[in-house]
């Protein structure tokens, strides 16, 4: 499987102008001999919603996306964008993975943050379930950035026969907490879930900046990359600019990993199970 990472850049609420650096960069993939090619969160909108006036929300049916998944004469495409549900009455923060124009799976994030900067709460509604999925390369599983500061998601994915966590983010380097830095908090996450969960993952962020010189500035960084099922990083695109980079995934390396050391065979789900509705119904978070 080969892997194209698209580290674009995006217009804060330029629906066509993102649709065009996102035809480019599938186009460029495909002619590069990628198989799938995956995008960054949010990238066909820009991720400060509530600074822009028009709804940029589609369809995840919407022709415009299975026309530029299209581009990729038969990849696999990971776009993301705001979907508008089919009732019109929520908009989610969503990714589609079209293997050429047909849609195969629509993740919708989970857990949406509001904090500092961050006001995904007041914009999105929050999506409500995780399912891997098969696709032409293997089963796969997209979890969107703030879901995989969620253990347990990852955790989910692989028990649902994920062999590669699909990654799109926008993660910027925000103005606190003290001592916290986002590209070795991500690092330290993407090798935790490669070593411990014996699978690949692909780590997709933006670049550019958003709301420039205000107090909600937003500098994504990127640096793009992925991992193995040893927890080694195969490779990194570029800091805070746009890149292109393609990797190879021997997935044959997943099941051998997993034999190797057999951390995922002792679940115990039905524990799990157990355990967790215990918590709930002593009033944990529901």
């Amino acid at each position: 499987m080969r892997v194209a990472l698209a580290q674009v850049a995006v217009e804060l609420g330029d629906l066509d102008a993102n649709l065009a650096r996102a035809w480019s960069a599938i186009r460029t993939a495909h002619d590069e001999g990628a198989d799938v090619v995956v995008f960054p969160e949010l990238h066909l909108s820009g991720y400060d919603l509530g600074r822009v006036v028009e709804d940029v929300a589609l369809e995840a049916d919407d022709p415009r996306l299975a026309e530029l998944a299209a581009a990729g004469q038969g990849m696999g495409v990971l776009l993301c964008f705001p979907e508008l549900s089919p009732s019109g009455v929520h908009t989610y923060n969503s990714s589609a993975y079209f293997q050429g124009s047909q849609l195969l799976h629509v993740h919708r994030k989970l857990y949406l943050p509001t904090y500092d900067v961050f006001e995904e709460r007041k914009h999105f509604s929050p999506g409500t379930r995780l399912q891997a999925f098969d696709t032409a390369v293997g089963r796969v599983a997209t979890l969107i950035c703030n879901d995989a500061w969620q253990p347990m998601l990852p955790f989910v994915a692989v028990h649902d026969g994920a062999r590669v966590l699909l990654v799109p983010a926008d993660s910027s380097q925000s103005r606190f907490p003290e001592r916290y830095d986002s590209p070795t908090y991500w690092y330290d996450l993407v090798s935790f879930y490669g070593r411990m969960y014996q699978c690949y993952v692909v780590f997709v962020n933006r670049v550019g900046v958003e709301n420039r010189g205000t107090d909600h500035e937003l500098r994504f960084w990127g640096r793009s990359h992925v991992v193995d099922p040893w927890g080694e990083r195969l490779a990194e695109a570029a800091d805070s600019e746009e890149d292109l980079l393609l990797v190879e995934l021997d997935m044959s390396a997943v099941r051998r990993r997993r034999r190797e050391v057999p951390l995922l065979k002792e679940a115990r789900l039905k524990i799990l199970e157990r355990e967790i509705r215990r918590l709930a119904d002593e009033g944990g978070d529901l």
